[in-house]
């Protein structure tokens, strides 16, 4: 059964005995801010409504505590029934948890449980919630595994968190400023920064970078952190931790706090965003060097409550795990990207705007290239035909006119004769010719000049 509704008399009442403790005279301004705060811990209304109430008693007395006349309660329009309303629309919710009170309230007026606009959303919602079914409440059982809870690995480079960042706007080669993206990647166990480093696009090709960065820096973790976001996702950044036996791992969608380190290190980033802004720095080379200063001089020094209030420095420095580093040419091999060329009939592929020679003996096949993104002057060209090679850039000159030699396999050695002239001389002398000539200039003056 529904509760019956207070009168005007009755919570004006109420409201009186909160603020009875408040009328003293003998309480200065601060004291009474202190006893609103501990009536409000205590269940009672908050400081801001102790405050109007205390204000209207001063200015009305006990009248000016009651409601506006009228006043009433949307659940009142019920009446007795809106318990059994309030048990209809907890079973909706329990149907679907993801339910909205919305919905629930559309549901009841089409089933006629309730007739159309008699129960308010937020009335609803209020009694749901004190009932333990608000949506809060749902989602903490409803989500995908547990509810996200901190967690702390015992060693260094177990688990790197990684996310990227809106950052500072700097200029670009050409003086226009350009939105940079901060890319970080966090201890889980020292909460230290293995590497914090802006770029101008929010790439894969710069989560790569960064990550290449850390591990020639701190060698490979057992394994890596982030989001969902599309950066993360790229087939690229799989195969670069399965071939360095790094584990991958993600948030679940739309869960991003289960990556709160990171997220609380970015908080951290705000301060040298701040800071760097008065520096004004001229590129994004002055701009990541201050960077890395700001990490090294202030972040990785200053106490981490999480590590017992000692420094992430110090909690790096002394943890027991050897690091564990990987060969240059392995480091390499992880880091190159693949893709394919079809030669032109120059010797030359293309590639990012640029021109590279492959040679005259690939014209028309194609070509495997391989490479760092990060330096493209060079190209390793795979061929099933030969050894995997280098491609250089094509540079042009002012004389573009040298001969360029065929390949040996295409050469042989210089004839002795000419075969197109042996051949049509050939063909000449086996051709018939007249004995004489039928009509000459000397025949014609001499024998018929006169008739003519």
């Amino acid at each position: 059964m529904s509760k019956p509704l207070k009168t005007q008399a009755e919570v004006a009442t109420e409201r009186f005995n909160w603020i009875a403790p408040l009328l003293g005279d003998e309480l200065d301004k601060s004291s009474r801010s202190e006893l609103m705060r501990k009536i409000a811990e205590m269940g009672g209304p908050s400081e801001r409504t102790l405050k109007r109430y205390l204000t209207a008693w001063r200015e009305g007395g006990f009248e000016a505590l009651k409601p506006m006349q009228g006043w009433e309660r949307p659940d009142s329009k019920l009446g007795d029934s809106f318990d059994l309303v309030v048990d209809a629309a907890i079973e909706l919710r329990r149907e679907s948890p993801k339910r909205s009170v919305a919905d629930i309230i559309k549901i009841l007026e089409l089933e006629e449980a309730i007739p159309v606009g008699s129960v308010a959303r937020s009335t609803l919602q209020r009694h749901l919630a004190a009932r333990g079914y608000a949506s809060s409440h749902m989602s903490m059982y409803t989500s995908k595994g547990a509810a996200a809870r901190r967690f702390k690995k015992v060693h260094r480079c177990q688990l790197w968190h990684t996310d990227i960042k809106y950052s500072s706007f700097v200029p670009d080669i050409d003086g226009e400023k350009k939105q940079t993206y901060l890319i970080s990647w966090i201890d889980n166990a020292t909460k230290y920064i293995v590497n914090a480093r802006a770029y101008f696009e929010q790439t894969e090709n710069s989560v790569e970078d960064s990550l290449r960065l850390a591990i020639q820096k701190y060698g490979i973790p057992n394994s890596i952190f982030s989001d969902c976001g599309g950066q993360y996702r790229s087939g690229r950044l799989s195969r670069i931790c399965a071939k360095l036996g790094i584990r991958k791992l993600s948030t679940k969608p739309y869960s991003p706090e289960s990556n709160g380190l990171v997220e609380n290190f970015n908080k951290q980033i705000n301060k040298f965003i701040s800071e760097v802004a008065f520096k004004k720095p001229a590129s994004l080379a002055e701009y990541n060097e201050l960077l890395l200063i700001w990490v090294e001089e202030y972040y990785h020094n200053r106490p981490h409550t999480g590590l017992g209030n000692i420094s992430p420095a110090t909690a790096f420095a002394t943890d027991k795990r050897p690091l564990k580093f990987v060969p240059t040419e392995l480091l390499r091999e992880a880091f190159l990207h693949t893709d394919t060329r079809k030669v032109d009939k120059t010797g030359c592929i293309s590639f990012s705007g640029w021109l590279y020679e492959v040679g005259l003996a690939y014209i028309g096949r194609e070509v495997e290239i391989r490479f760092d993104p990060s330096w493209t002057d060079k190209l390793e060209i795979i061929h099933e035909n030969a050894e995997p090679f280098i491609a250089k850039k094509l540079v042009i000159g002012t004389n573009c006119g040298t001969t360029r030699e065929l390949p040996e396999h295409m050469r042989t050695d210089p004839p002795e004769t000419s075969r197109m002239l042996d051949a049509l001389k050939k063909q000449h002398q086996s051709n018939p010719r007249p004995s004489e000539i039928a009509t000459s200039f000397k025949t014609f003056w001499e024998g018929g000049a006169a008739n003519v």
